[in-house]
């Protein structure tokens, strides 16, 4: 983890871009979708037999929070063509925005379920703090999520699932199975740890979104501020 913050550092990030991110979140037992980072189209195809069709391609850029907005998420690619195309045009896009580009991630694209947020910040009269809600593009629309001061307890956790507006969702809708709530419990519990253990070099933790489904949750986007 140290590693990984000093690269940050000497590069002059105020946050870690998602696949760093996610390597710190794997190290706290988090559960993220496989990511790679490629600087080559070369290497995103090797990246993606690697992992197994299909893919996510993702630009990875310091000054690019909102990739969606900038073009820089390709979804859905199931063959090296179109994973080509795909690196192509995001390459091609980060450049036309004059933005400084470290390569473009490669990511397994993961079944559908119900997208989460998971947060947590330092509140000036609070201390640590986590958020928990709706995610993906529900965020600012729904505004549907719930604070706990942390270090928290596994029934804080339940009681965070049931007190969001949209608790029905993970009950099971239109079909779908329930989502497997003691997988969500378990990643606050270790979002909570990692941002006490942490809280000196860790100024936040974005995790947006998470998908959960009925077998557990995947972390398919991730931030993470860092402290100057």
């Amino acid at each position: 983890m140290q590693g990984i913050i000093a690269v940050a550092r000497n590069n002059g990030w105020d946050y870690l871009p998602e696949p760093y991110a996610k390597q710190i979140l794997s190290y706290a037992g988090i559960r993220t979708n496989p990511t790679v980072l490629a600087t080559s189209e070369d290497e995103a195809v090797a990246a993606a037999a690697d992992i197994g069709y299909p893919v996510v391609l993702k630009l990875v850029s310091p000054q690019v929070v909102h990739k969606s907005d900038a073009g820089g998420v390709v979804l859905n690619i199931s063959s090296p063509e179109q994973l080509r195309e795909a690196f192509n045009r995001i390459i091609t896009g980060a450049t036309e925005m004059k933005v400084p580009l470290l390569g473009v991630s490669v990511q397994k694209q993961v079944p559908p379920g119900v997208e989460m947020i998971v947060g947590a910040m330092s509140d000036k009269q609070f201390g640590p703090v986590l958020m928990f809600g709706l995610g993906g593009i529900w965020v600012e629309v729904m505004e549907d999520v719930v604070s706990r001061v942390i270090p928290l307890e596994e029934g804080d956790c339940y009681e965070m699932l049931a007190e969001i507006r949209g608790s029905k969702l993970l009950e099971g809708y239109r079909g779908t199975k329930p989502v497997h709530k003691a997988g969500l419990v378990e990643l606050l519990l270790k979002v909570s740890q990692l941002m006490c253990d942490c809280e000196s070099l860790i100024k936040d933790i974005d995790i947006n979104p998470v998908i959960a489904t009925g077998e557990g949750y995947w972390v398919v986007d991730a931030r993470i501020g860092l402290r100057g």
